[in-house]
Parts: structure tokens; C-alpha cells; sequence
């Protein structure tokens, strides 16, 4: 009897492996020979630009070199610095209190606000500067000084830059603030923190996620528009340019020392924007 089961299980088939699940299918992605054919056209037009640029005599690169760090330039590259830095400082202060106004239960305060934002918001910031510049027409004399002597030029660019910047931060300020739940607030008022402790350690932090993108376009607007300073004698960057080259002839060349150096500088902030931005959005989707 054993023998017959050893035999029956010597002469068994071996067993099968289960069947296997088919192969999913490849996918294969649909040609794009619109998009390469565009990339191709943009870098063509890309290298062809610059190769004009770089071999067109017209821009004396030469010139160029030896201005760049020259140092009435850089002079005139400290000043705008200054300027801008002064100028977004004194905005952004000013333009909290305009933003607290507006979110005031106070309806006078609300108001002046209001009325404040729309009205440099409504004006050029050209007819302010020039507006400040001859501010001695309406006024010969302020606290028993002659205008004249007592507003400067840079002066004058501080106090018209600053009042143009301080209407933007408002409501950049303001959206910031809004932009925090009504929650937290809630939250800050049942711990019993005081209103300006919760503004400074609840509802800022979480705003800032929302106030430093347009903050940073605005600083580096405030940048390139210091530019207009020019018109009031202001020796900031173009202006530099500007009294070697009517004294050279060298237009192109000079306002490429200028072109140049905005481009620098602009892209400096740029990264440094990029990282103020991260540390403010940490704990969120965008930090990631």
C-alpha cells in the first residue's frame, strides 16, 4: 500500500505557479512639437539679442568698464540705497498707523485714514515731489526758518517718497491683517492678552505671510523709483550717470552703468525676499 502511494506521488506533476497579472500598459506621452518648436524660437531670438547687444559697438563696453566703479557712481549708488531704505522704513511705520486708523471702531480715525490713502494714492508721485520742491511759494518761512534753507533737495525726496509709500504699506498693512481668521483674535481676547500684545504676538506673525510679498515688490519699486529724485537734483544713481554723460556725450554707456547696477541690486533683494518669504511661511503648504 505505501509502495503504491510513493508511486502515485513520484509520478504526480510538479505543481503550477499561480497565474500572473497582466502587464499594465505603458504609457506614451503625446508628442509636443508645438512647445519644442516655440522653445526652439525663444532661445534663437534669446542668443540672437544678446549676440547683437554684446558685438554692437554702440554700447562701448569699454566705456562701460570703466565708469561702472567709478566713484561719483558709487556715490550716487549710496544715496539711492540710503534713500530707499529710509524711505521704506518711514513708509511701512507710517503706513501701520494709517492701516490701524482704517481697521479703528473710531469712525474720525477710520476716516483720515481713508482720506489719507485716497488722496497720495490719487496723485503722482512727480507733482508730489514737485509739490514739496516748491513748497516755499506757499510757505517762505517754517518755525522762523527760511523753506529754502530748511528743505533740502534729499529732504524733499524723503518727505514726498515717504508720504507716496506710507498710502501703499496702509494697504498692504491692512490686507495682511484681514487676511488672519477671526479666530485667533478670539482666541488672544479669551486668554485675556491685551489688544496691542495681541497685534504684536498673534496677529502680525501670521500676517507677515501675507504683507512681505507685496512689501517686497514695493521695496524694490521704492528702488528703481528713486529714480525720479533726478528731477529735483537729488545726486542718487541716474543722476550721477546723468552729469558724466552731459559732460561726455556717453548717453548709451552711461545709462547702461545705471541699467546695470538697478539689475544688481534688484536681484539681491530679489533672493533675499525669496528667503524672508520662506521663513514666514514655515508650517504652512508654501514653505514646503
Amino acid at each position: 500500500m505505501s509502495s503504491d502511494i510513493l508511486a502515485k506521488v513520484a509520478t504526480a506533476p510538479p505543481p503550477q505557479d499561480p497565474p500572473r497579472a497582466p502587464a499594465a500598459p505603458r504609457i506614451v506621452p503625446l508628442p509636443r512639437a508645438g512647445q519644442w518648436t516655440a522653445a526652439v524660437l525663444v532661445l534663437a531670438l534669446l542668443a540672437f539679442a544678446a549676440q547683437s547687444v554684446v558685438r554692437n559697438d554702440a554700447f562701448q563696453w569699454d566705456v562701460v568698464a570703466d565708469y561702472f566703479t567709478t566713484a561719483s557712481v558709487l556715490r550716487g549708488l549710496w544715496l539711492t540705497l540710503w534713500l530707499t531704505a529710509v524711505v521704506m522704513v518711514l513708509g511701512f511705520a507710517l503706513g501701520t498707523l494709517l492701516a490701524m486708523g482704517r481697521l479703528s471702531a473710531n469712525p474720525v480715525l477710520r476716516a483720515v485714514s481713508w482720506g489719507y490713502v485716497w488722496f497720495f494714492r490719487s496723485m503722482p508721485i512727480l507733482v508730489q515731489l514737485l509739490f514739496w520742491f516748491n513748497i516755499g511759494a506757499l510757505y517762505p518761512q517754517l518755525f522762523g526758518v527760511r523753506t529754502v534753507n530748511l528743505l533740502g533737495p534729499v529732504t524733499i525726496a524723503v518727505i514726498g517718497l515717504t508720504l507716496h509709500e506710507a498710502a501703499y504699506a496702509a494697504e498692504v498693512v491692512r490686507g495682511g491683517i484681514l487676511s488672519v481668521g477671526r479666530g485667533q483674535t478670539e482666541a488672544a481676547q479669551s486668554l485675556g492678552l491685551g489688544r496691542w500684545r495681541r497685534l504684536r504676538r498673534i496677529v502680525l506673525p501670521q500676517a507677515m505671510r501675507s504683507i512681505v510679498p507685496p512689501a517686497g515688490n514695493m521695496l524694490i519699486g521704492t528702488l528703481k523709483g528713486t529714480s525720479i529724485v533726478s528731477v529735483i537734483a537729488v545726486q542718487d544713481l541716474l543722476y550721477s550717470v546723468q552729469l558724466v554723460y552731459h559732460r561726455t556725450y556717453q548717453v548709451i554707456p552711461l545709462l547702461m552703468v545705471a541699467t546695470i547696477w538697478y539689475v544688481v541690486v534688484t536681484s539681491v533683494l530679489g533672493v533675499g525676499q525669496h528667503y524672508v518669504e520662506r521663513h514666514y511661511a514655515r508650517g504652512s503648504e508654501r514653505a514646503r
